[in-house]
């Protein structure tokens, strides 16, 4: 009986033990790194980086900002698309979206993360409030992180009609661009012309200027042409413009040249519109091609880039750093990376985010600084919310109040004893 006691209070003693360090979890994780990452590592962009668990805190839970990178998956706890922060000290939190959100913008510094629903959310403390109308999509932040680019859709939502039955309003109005202040909330519409819609923008270095693109005011059967129109946010109004066709597309938010003198473009040759068949889109060859900046004609030599390129995301010297779709495993998924692109045809891959990932961001300053090569993280399974540490609390304790009522009916004297 002794010794069945002392097996019991052991059992115990170990079971309470572990019920207070799942109860602590959160506490000590709120503050502390999830890794043993160093102060030297926090200015760097991690090489690689890998999906989280399905219990990580998210950013308003437990904190990790400021961002070394933001990248995009649905392979989370809400199976959908789904924002990750790693943070500069390797941390990992999650950034869930709205049902049908698209992705937002990381402001240049990493920490802030502008929703297209207009709410700011500061990634160190987990805070977040609204900042800009509802309506408006997020196209690129100042190169001072001050301003955002961002674009407003007038269309109405419904045809309304007169009593003699004449259209009352139009559902097609060209949108607007703005430059807004997420900080104060104000903003300026910027003179831009009539553009149906705005698809992308792009500052200058200095940032004085913008360039825009998007489809012009023509009717919907040709609106896979497209615009670019650089202009003055502060009223100077515009500089020029050019009808780039149906195969050619501003490059990015970073399509603009670090030299301030060239602008970049996306083409591509092969089948263009809605009609070609993901045989046909397959096969295009792309390029980048430069405009100048101070006139829109064509300068430089196009650089070949892969089929899977997607944007300018920023630049390393002369050196384009893009965003692409690695190769497809065996299981036919793909995931983001960034890589470094040079004028001789060759390709440096910086930044891997895992299998699944959408989309991939990395703040400006580190852009900037060409931080990359940091050590490759992985998340900590004790990043979690309080809930998860309950769930392994509860069945602990009650293992305890088992023990403890057992040992309480093996200690009582029997009858006649």
């Amino acid at each position: 009986m002794r010794r069945t006691g002392g097996r019991l209070r052991r059992g115990a003693a170990v079971c309470l033990g572990l019920a207070l360090v799942a109860l602590s979890g959160p506490a000590a994780n709120s503050t502390a790194t999830d890794s043993t990452a160093t102060d030297s590592w926090g200015g760097s962009v991690p090489a690689k980086v890998h999906n989280p668990w399905l219990w990580q805190a998210t950013v308003g839970q437990s904190q990790a900002g400021p961002a070394a990178l933001v990248f995009f998956t649905s392979r989370t706890r809400y199976l959908e698309s789904t924002g990750v922060l790693v943070g500069r000290d390797g941390g990992y939190r999650l950034i869930p979206l709205h049902v049908a959100e698209d992705h937002g913008l990381l402001s240049p510094d990493g920490h802030h993360y502008l929703r297209p629903s207009g709410e700011l959310l500061n990634l160190t403390t987990g805070q977040q409030r609204r900042t800009i109308h509802t309506g408006m999509q997020p196209l690129a932040w100042s190169p001072n992180g001050q301003r955002v680019l961002v674009t407003r859709s007038n269309d109405d939502s419904v045809i309304s009609f007169g009593p003699d039955n004449q259209q009352l309003n139009d559902p097609e109005k060209p949108d607007d661009v703005l430059v807004v202040d997420p900080y104060r909330g104000t903003e300026r519409v910027v003179a831009a012309g009539g553009f149906a819609a705005y698809a992308v923008g792009a500052w200058s270095p200095g940032g004085d200027l913008v360039a825009v693109a998007g489809p012009p005011d023509v009717p919907a059967l040709v609106a896979e042409r497209q615009r670019l129109l650089v202009v003055d946010p502060a009223g100077g109004g515009a500089r020029w413009q050019v009808d780039l066709g149906d195969r050619r597309m501003l490059a990015g938010p970073a399509a603009w040249h670090p030299d301030g003198r060239r602008i970049a473009l996306l083409a591509f040759d092969g089948c263009a519109g809605p009609r070609c068949t993901p045989e046909q889109t397959a096969a295009r060859t792309l390029r980048i091609e430069f405009l100048d900046a101070d006139t829109g004609e064509a300068v430089g030599q196009p650089l070949p880039v892969s089929a899977s390129t997607s944007k300018i995301v920023g630049w390393r010297g002369d050196d384009p750093i893009v965003k692409q779709s690695m190769a497809a495993g065996q299981g036919g998924d793909r995931g983001a990376i960034l890589a470094a692109l040079s004028p001789g045809g060759g390709r440096e891959v910086l930044v891997t985010a895992p299998v699944g990932s959408t989309d991939l961001a990395v703040p400006g300053d580190l852009l900037t600084r060409a931080a990359f090569g940091g050590p490759e993280r992985r998340p900590s399974p004790f990043a979690a919310p309080l809930w998860f540490y309950l769930t392994l609390a509860v069945p602990t304790l009650l293992a305890i109040a088992l023990l403890v009522r057992r040992r309480h009916r093996n200690s009582r004297p029997t009858p006649g004893g």
